[in-house]
């Protein structure tokens, strides 16, 4: 085992900061909000804001759903803040942020419904001074979409009013679409074509969560603020690049959902997608959206189509994980017993650019895996003459490669490993890591990655969200394969047990050209 050296930050330096933005007055309104969603993270997330006085004095937050929950929510709500936002219930700013939450039944496809939302919001303009401004959040099911985009547009709620907002400045009305953006490419295209006849392009904040974490947005400061780092990441140096998005549970209830989904769909098109984009994009003209964007679909757009032969599909069955017997996927509740889809997937793409041609990235997620983990691994090519030996005394081949890991989740943080002389007579070689952990650097913090998301769509920042043409471009690599895999079942599901690492052809996958997935 590498022995590990611990790294201490240079805590006393000066840190180097942007000046912090509020947001104009605003009413964030959440459709689905009686969804577990709302409760354990976007409440918790804006009344992280609130305490860090990040948001405008003029704020109100007005759930949406059908149920009849008028006298309850706001009470469920401040429980959703205590429990998963880690607050004391004796916080000062607590019980005036939640006379600010509101709630408004009425059926998505109910045209009235919209008629009195609208009077409303007309009222806590007046009551809260939020000045027209409007974040509308669809935290719904994919299927009431369609529904909701149309109808804010026939009445008038997707326009910003006429008049001015705070201070004189212009109004403004946006929307935040939740994944699943779509199921395929042809499906992406036509709903991103619906949400346009009512929203432009700048008012639309497609999320992926995944982009809220530090870990993720700190790949690029990693990248482009340290000049160690950019001079080696290419295929000069690099030999080739792992990412794996581990889940230890299972599918939680969610048979429906899962069942038309499939871990390619649910975490491959989009999380890994982006981590991918992060770790392999050029650096962009300014850290504008547009800039930052346009640098992420030149990356998708290079990643020639990805042949069948280099996938790897499977689905867990009985195992055992964290020492407790779980069922496999077919015995999940309300999952077919003859069930195809795949709970894990795994996937070998080159970039055909002038930095990475040559270098091979591989890609695996999945359920029911051995532990939770979301890690990139960057793994550089050997010297070109080994001098020294190995650990073990052996050969200089036994010299094991450097690499850069970095953790995006649980314990989140950037490994580097390097060869360092054994103490002794002798010149062998043992790997040492170097390791920055942010819970020891900065302290563990109760964020749960959607308060940045939510500050940037209220200030207008689309830096952290997807365009329409990201979405369409990774569509465009995940249909084929859906396709071919639709088009030839699988004989042998289940092919994993759940605790362990996969089936064994996503080993094979490297193997064949002399290469091994990296232990977790």
């Amino acid at each position: 085992m590498p022995t590990e050296p611990h790294i201490t930050p240079a805590a006393a330096a000066p840190v180097s900061q942007q000046p912090e933005r509020t947001p104009d007055p605003c009413v964030v309104v959440i459709f689905g909000a009686s969804g577990d969603l709302t409760k354990r993270k976007l409440l918790p997330a804006l009344y992280h804001l609130e305490q860090a006085n990040l948001l405008p004095k003029d704020f109100a937050v007005v759930g949406v759903a059908r149920r009849p929950l008028e006298d309850s929510f706001a009470a469920d709500m401040k429980e959703g803040i205590i429990a998963g936002g880690g607050v004391e219930e004796s916080d000062p700013k607590l019980a005036p942020f939640v006379e600010k939450i509101q709630y408004h039944a009425m059926n998505f496809d109910d045209a009235s419904g919209y008629d009195s939302l609208n009077k409303l919001l007309a009222k806590i303009d007046k009551k809260f001074g939020t000045c027209g401004n409007r974040l509308f959040y669809l935290a719904t099911a994919p299927e009431y979409f369609s529904d909701i985009i149309n109808y804010l547009g026939q009445h008038g709620m997707a326009t910003p009013c006429e008049g001015g907002g705070a201070d004189g400045k212009k109004n403004w009305v946006r929307t935040i679409i939740e994944k699943p953006f779509g199921h395929d490419l042809e499906s992406a295209k036509a709903l991103n074509d619906e949400v346009n006849k009512v929203f432009h392009e700048d008012q639309i904040f497609r999320i992926d969560h995944y982009l809220g974490k530090e870990t993720v947005q700190n790949i690029l400061v990693f990248r482009f603020a340290n000049g160690i780092f950019e001079n080696v990441w290419n295929r000069n140096y690099i030999d080739h690049v792992e990412i794996t998005a581990a889940e230890s549970i299972g599918i939680e209830g969610r048979g429906p959902f899962y069942e038309t989904a499939g871990a390619l769909r649910d975490v491959v098109q989009n999380h890994v997608m982006e981590l991918l984009s992060f770790v392999t994009m050029e650096p962009p003209v300014s850290f504008e959206a547009s800039a930052v964007r346009a640098e992420k679909v030149k990356v998708w757009r290079a990643i020639q189509p990805i042949h069948p032969a280099d996938t790897v599909r499977g689905q867990y069955g009985p195992g055992t994980v964290d020492g407790k017997p779980v069922v496999g996927y077919r015995q999940e509740d309300r999952v077919h017993p003859r069930s195809q889809t795949e709970t894990y997937a795994a996937l070998r793409l080159e970039i055909e650019n002038w930095r990475w041609a040559g270098v091979p990235f591989y890609i695996r997620a999945g359920k029911r895996l051995a532990k939770r983990v979301t890690e990139i691994t960057i793994q550089f090519k050997q010297p070109p003459l080994l001098l020294f030996k190995g650990k073990d005394g052996g050969k200089a081949g036994n010299v094991e490669p450097n690499i850069i890991s970095m953790r995006i989740q649980p314990d989140e943080g950037i490994t580097l490993r390097f060869g360092a002389k054994v103490p002794g007579q002798g010149m062998n070689i043992s790997p040492v890591n170097m390791d920055f952990s942010y819970a020891e650097s900065f302290g563990k913090s109760s964020a749960n990655g959607y308060e940045r998301l939510l500050l940037d769509a209220m200030l207008g920042d689309g830096t952290l969200f997807a365009h329409r043409d990201g979405v369409e471009a990774t569509w465009a690599l995940i249909t084929p394969i859906l396709e071919a895999w639709r088009e030839k079942p699988v004989k042998d599901f289940p092919n994993y047990a759940a605790g362990t690492w996969g089936p064994t052809a996503a080993d094979a996958l490297l193997e064949v050209e002399g290469r091994k997935w990296r232990k977790l």
